[in-house]
């Protein structure tokens, strides 16, 4: 496995009848007690079928279930961070400087490559258009996926089997809607991969979430495109308890609106409405007491979420003396 993970060693097929440079490719995973998921993930890597040499390095934040070990028999150029210092952009970014590809798929632990052509999918648009800063992947639920998971899957964009290439100028991301807004600038680091020449003009940001979209607005309003490329797939899902989906949920969506200006559920009123909706809606998919409690936690959240981001942005009104 540890050599597969290198890449062929075979020239670039038709390079040159099209006239076309084939750069190399690093693969960078961020890890942390991926025990559970890592053999698979490694396994799916060794399999893929592509025309150039590949490397993969690990940033692990403190793994104490044997996921080193792994790592380090796969063949993996493995990097070590001590956990409290672990950050969205800040750690991909140190990911991104110990390898060495022009081309860097960003790929979280448990998402799983779902065919042996992934990475040529994946990685492909970005050597035919030098114009394209990055391109991310489609993402398939977990076999054993519940239905909640499904429903909310397939409405997430990441789940649409359509391409898409996107621009924008500040003119017309101004010119959206917040909601709009966020979906020009949709891009998601679960399984990504980005331009080594445009990341080093444009690295992540310091940010405890939405690095992704906070990079792709950044390089769109350079001048760059971003494209979707539903046939690079990744299987990819969580059935994570309420209490996690609340808070990870809240932090999105402060950043959402700090971003984008994105507000869900503006007022009490709406977040009435929103429980009660997502209470009918969990109750056709599953009769659970996680799917009745995230009915809750999922609106709640997206409401504090903003709420706080907007307190925040308010100036303070000074007292009189």
């Amino acid at each position: 496995m540890g050599g597969n993970l290198r890449g062929p060693d075979q020239p670039a097929r038709g390079a040159s009848a099209r006239h076309v440079t084939r750069p190399s490719i690093s693969i960078v995973v961020p890890t942390l007690n991926g025990a559970a998921t890592l053999p698979a993930l490694l396994d799916a890597l060794s399999r893929q079928r592509v025309d150039r040499r590949f490397e993969v390095v690990a940033i692990d934040s403190g793994s104490t279930d044997g996921s080193v070990d792994l790592l380090r028999a796969a063949g993996v150029t493995l990097n070590t961070i001590p956990r409290p210092t672990f950050n969205h952009g800040l750690t991909r970014n140190l990911g991104i400087d110990a390898s060495t590809g022009e081309l860097v798929v960003l790929l979280v632990q448990d998402a799983v490559p779902a065919s042996d052509t992934w990475l040529a999918a994946l990685t492909e648009p970005l050597i035919l258009d030098t114009c394209l800063a990055g391109t991310f992947a489609r993402q398939l639920p977990r076999p054993d996926a519940g239905a909640l998971t499904r429903h909310y899957h397939a409405r997430w964009f990441a789940a649409s089997d359509t391409a898409r290439t996107v621009a924008a100028t500040d003119v017309e991301l101004d010119a959206l809607t917040p909601l709009s807004r966020l979906d020009r600038c949709t891009f998601d680091n679960v399984c990504s991969c980005v331009r080594r020449s445009v990341w080093q003009q444009h690295p992540f940001r310091e940010t405890p979430i939405g690095e992704d979209v906070e990079w792709a607005r950044e390089v769109l309003l350079s001048g760059y495109r971003i494209a979707y490329v539903p046939d690079a797939a990744v299987i990819h899902s969580h059935e994570r308890s309420a209490s996690y989906e609340f808070d990870r949920t809240r932090a999105l969506h402060r950043r959402l609106y700090e971003l984008f200006g994105v507000r869900t559920i503006p007022t009490t009123f709406h977040l009435a409405r929103a429980i009660a909706s997502c209470v009918v809606t969990h109750a056709r998919c599953e009769i659970s007491l996680r799917a009745m409690t995230l009915a809750f936690a999922w609106p709640l959240a997206q409401y504090v979420g903003a709420r706080s981001a907007v307190r925040s942005s308010q100036p303070r009104q000074s007292r009189a003396v």
